[in-house]
């Protein structure tokens, strides 16, 4: 069998890589040119920009999707099958809004009940999110990322034309998988509606029945004390 030299490993691994990086362009050239548009409904700098991708609509069943996690591990809407999502939609990590909005979902999600998860989604590459979870302690929700198939922008309409970012958005999903809260923020350099959004899963997901073990020590002790 023929050993290669270090040399033509090295262009062997640089042509593979090449034509990988060749075909996933094409293939999202392709997937751009075939998406639907929309126009007018979120603003950056002022100006509209143009939406790719289906629009969801509340009431409907929340399409299925595939992301990637830190360690580039498929995630699918259907792992969480049972569970309330409310889903964090960023344009990067790596500004400030964005920042903010991540930390200020990962602090809340501590106060939820078991039944709801929190996601955070944006088409950073999942090195950069496992850096920026590190950096910013962020370990109470889930963060993925899109960068692979482009499935989560594409399936909810939020690919920003010729940005290649997502839109920044809000969706909660129920257990049923029912889309059932949607905000696409205005202005994507604004904050989303965090009270409401917050407000609005705890009315959405089932309320948690915890059995009190102590209960009835604690009505015989009450009853003592009378």
């Amino acid at each position: 069998m023929m050993k290669l030299s270090t040399f033509s490993k090295l262009l062997f691994i640089l042509f593979f890589t090449n034509c990988v990086s060749i075909y996933s362009f094409q293939a999202n050239a392709y997937q751009k040119n075939s998406l639907t548009e929309t126009q007018n409904l979120v603003k950056a700098n002022n100006k509209y920009v143009t939406l790719l991708g289906t629009q969801v609509h509340i009431g409907e069943q929340a399409p299925n999707f595939k992301v990637v996690d830190k360690n580039f591990a498929p995630v699918q809407l259907t792992d969480f099958t049972g569970q309330t999502l409310l889903i964090s939609v960023v344009p990067s990590l790596d500004t400030g809004v964005c920042s903010l909005q991540t930390k200020r979902f990962n602090e809340e999600s501590a106060k939820l009940a078991k039944n709801i998860t929190l996601l955070t989604i944006s088409n950073d590459l999942p090195f950069a999110q496992k850096r920026f979870c590190k950096v910013e302690n962020i370990d109470k929700i889930k963060v993925l990322s899109d960068s692979v198939w482009r499935d989560f922008g594409a399936k909810y309409g939020l690919i920003i034309k010729d940005m290649g970012l997502l839109t920044r958005a809000i969706f909660i999903i129920d257990e049923h998988g029912k889309v059932k809260y949607k905000e696409l923020v205005a202005n994507i350099s604004q904050h989303p509606d965090y009270s409401k959004a917050l407000i609005a899963i705890k009315d959405i997901a089932p309320v948690l029945v915890v059995q009190d073990e102590n209960k009835d020590d604690v009505a015989t002790s009450a009853e003592t004390k009378k």
